[in-house]
């Protein structure tokens, strides 16, 4: 078998047992930072976002430095340090007695964080780019299988063992991820010097359409700040939707679940309709039906109807990221795709580090539904700005052509 189809194999793997462990853990932050004292429905909005935003924001400041230093030592090295480093921070937040303490272990969890934009970097760099859809979407699928499962089996865990119980098991899931890469994966390091990287402009000068990439990390940005903007109120607003209050973890994370399997069934029938009808319309209709979607749910009335929500909101984004990647490969230059991954995962964090923000404020100021509505918003100027670029792409060719 050839080597990039061996990696893809292991790095499915890790990227499996990474949206395991850390999907046990997100959608009961909130629950958690209950347990540790905060009350209010302010004060648990803004604490809930806080910690949700801390280790984005870290993750988003380090990204350029850890991608820097992959490009020289490779990525199987940053695999290896953010698999392990995050089962250590991990099992340490199971010990915290306060909500200041977890939020300084989150932020600490910012340094060690990244396996999966990395293990994503590492395949852009091996496969054959007429690959590069099916090969993404198929890598999707291992963290989209692992965050299916995370959620129902944080959620049995918090109900019966205990919400601290679900971090050292988490933990101990980062470690199997360690173990994974440290053994089966190989990468053929090509050595560069750091004075013979490209830097900040000079990388975007090398691209033949700079402006184009520029918006897909915007793109990129939006589509994780759709779902983390949800996940700091989503247990708090099934709470308010349901009168069953016993089982609300394990009700929280079979919602939490849903959109994965439905993304798991579409990634990779849609990574292949991608590369043979233009990934830039899938990646257009995915976002106009995320919109309509996001509309939709701020009118839900019973926790039944918003995980029906959820679960065609997966059939989108099972194909938005995959999508992204693909076009960023295909407009970037084999002497800088290390680097636009390493931008890109950037802006990955800043989505992060916004949504919870974003939705946290607003669910404090306006009520949970609203959260639902401004992010539709803003994945609506989003795609207005990604139409305007690819058609501008469409006509310079069209002269081009003439």
């Amino acid at each position: 078998m050839e080597a990039w189809k061996v990696n893809i194999i292991s790095v499915w793997l890790g990227c499996f047992f990474t949206g395991l462990a850390m999907s046990q853990i997100l959608p009961f932050l909130p629950l958690y930072v209950e347990q540790l004292g905060v009350r209010s429905h302010e004060s648990l909005s803004l604490w809930s976002g806080m910690v949700f935003s801390a280790t984005f924001l870290v993750s988003a400041i380090v990204s350029p430095l850890w991608g820097s230093m992959a490009d020289r030592r490779g990525r199987k090295l940053m695999l290896l340090r953010a698999s392990l480093g995050m089962a250590v921070v991990i099992a340490l937040q199971a010990f915290v007695t306060s909500v200041w303490q977890l939020l300084l272990l989150r932020a600490l969890m910012g340094l060690t964080s990244g396996y999966v934009p990395n293990a994503m970097a590492l395949v852009a760099s091996q496969v054959p780019r007429d690959k590069s859809g099916w090969a993404f979407a198929i890598l999707s699928t291992g963290q989209v299988s692992g965050v299916i499962i995370g959620p129902l089996l944080g959620g049995f865990m918090a109900d019966h063992l205990g919400l601290r119980v679900v971090f050292l098991i988490t933990a101990a899931l980062m470690t199997v991820s360690f173990l994974i890469t440290l053994v089966l994966i190989k990468e053929r390091v090509v050595t560069v010097k750091k004075a013979d990287q490209l830097h900040g402009r000079a990388v975007f000068a090398a691209l033949p359409y700079p402006r184009l990439i520029l918006t897909l990390f915007v793109t990129t940005m939006m589509i994780q700040l759709t779902n983390s903007s949800i996940s700091p109120i989503l247990t708090l607003f099934i709470k308010e939707l349901s009168s069953d209050h016993d089982n609300l973890a394990f009700i929280s994370g079979a919602i939490a679940a849903v959109p994965g399997v439905s993304a798991l069934l579409a990634a990779p029938r849609l990574g292949r309709l991608g590369d043979r009808i233009g990934t830039a319309r899938v990646l257009m209709t995915a976002l106009g039906c995320l919109i309509a979607l996001f509309c939709i749910m701020a009118l839900v009335r019973t926790p039944l109807q918003l995980g029906i929500l959820r679960f065609l909101m997966g059939f989108a984004e099972g194909a938005l990221m995959p999508a992204v990647q693909t076009l960023l490969v295909k407009y970037s230059s084999d002497q800088v795709t290390g680097r636009v991954f390493g931008y890109n995962q950037s802006f990955m964090y800043l989505g992060n580090v916004a949504g919870p923000l974003v939705g946290s404020s607003i669910s404090a100021l306006l009520g949970f539904r609203w959260v639902f509505i401004a992010t539709a918003a803003l994945v609506l100027i989003n795609t207005w700005q990604l139409h305007a670029g690819i058609h501008k792409l469409s006509v310079a060719r069209e002269r081009k052509s003439v």
